[in-house]
């Protein structure tokens, strides 16, 4: 009920400040909101204390679009003895990477970025910890010319920035990002024509995990992710837009879940973890239409996972 009564605050807090849609960069592949969240916010970047290495890619009709990420705990050197080396221990400090290609018809978008965390334990055990990160990122952009207003093919770079903090333990997260911090450095011509994809975007995001059965490792975990750009709207329909919600079903090995990108289709997911990687799949059905009229989004997420995790209460159920 405590953690129940923090998200609501936290909610309560937040909700007047939010706004419709920007762009995100990258915007697809959808399932890497569920696979690898310090994406779009870098204080996730070294939570889990192992090293991940995380593949997640779309293929559909005209849009292709991949990213390539990696995020770890660093190492320091613990207490040693005469008669033994030094033990390592994990530092307090996370870094990560990604490169990410959204391509959506003749628009594009590709680059890479670089994050670092600060993790501050909030307990003695260091079962708890409040990190604080920011990344850095180029952006390459690609806008095609339009003949029947005499616009040219544009080629653009430019640079930007990501800001969060996030909060953690075994079975709560919170966190709040930043993303593209300088806005988009490309203004729009006056007939909007040139969708840069680099708008500035605020994420926040929560969940919890609930032991169903420890005998069994089934594990239930609801989550939320609430995204808004700089334009305040009181619209209901866009600000419902805004919410997602997700949830996931671990049992050992075995996730399944789901997670509302786009309450016009019905979405899923599958996860498999094997000793050191992992598979994933995602999927969304278009709702009240044959699938053979408008198109079945499909992902698919692989990862590797090298190294032990902090929590003394370790369980297959945290991936």
């Amino acid at each position: 009920m405590l953690y129940i009564r923090k998200i609501v605050l936290i909610l309560g807090l937040f909700l007047p400040f939010l706004a419709t849609f920007g762009q995100e960069t990258p915007f697809y592949p959808v399932s890497y909101r569920i696979f690898t969240p310090f994406v779009y916010n870098p204080a996730v970047a070294g939570s889990k204390d192992f090293t991940s290495v995380d593949l997640n890619a779309s293929l559909q009709n005209n849009s292709y679009s991949q990213i390539l990420s990696t995020n770890t705990r660093l190492w320091s050197a613990g207490p040693g003895y005469s008669l033994s080396p030094k033990l390592r221990q994990y530092s307090n400090i996370g870094i990560g990477g990604a490169l990410f290609n959204d391509q959506i018809g003749q628009n594009r978008n590709m680059g890479g970025s670089i994050a670092g965390a600060y993790h501050f334990p909030v307990n003695k055990k260091e079962l708890s910890f409040l990190s604080a990160g920011i990344a850095v990122k180029g952006i390459y952009s690609h806008v095609p010319g339009d003949e029947l207003f005499e616009l040219p093919e544009e080629n653009l770079l430019s640079f930007n920035a990501d800001a969060g903090i996030y909060y953690y333990d075994p079975n709560f997260y919170i966190g709040f990002s930043i993303t593209n911090i300088l806005g988009n450095p490309h203004k729009n011509d006056s007939l909007s024509l040139y969708p840069y994809a680099i708008d500035r975007q605020y994420f926040f995001h929560t969940g919890y995990k609930f032991v169903l059965s420890r005998a069994l490792d089934i594990v239930l975990e609801p989550s939320l992710i609430i995204y808004s750009g700089d334009t305040i709207s009181t619209d209901i329909n866009e600000i419902t837009d805004m919410i997602k919600p997700g949830l996931k079903l671990y049992m050992g090995k075995f996730c399944v879940g789901t997670y509302f990108h786009d309450f016009d289709k019905i979405p899923f997911f599958f996860q498999y973890k094997y000793p050191k990687f992992y598979v994933g799949t995602f999927f969304q059905i278009p709702r009240n239409i044959p699938f053979y009229k408008k198109e079945l989004t499909a992902e698919i997420g692989i990862g590797i996972n090298l190294g032990n995790n902090r929590f003394a209460n370790k369980r297959n159920s945290h991936w």
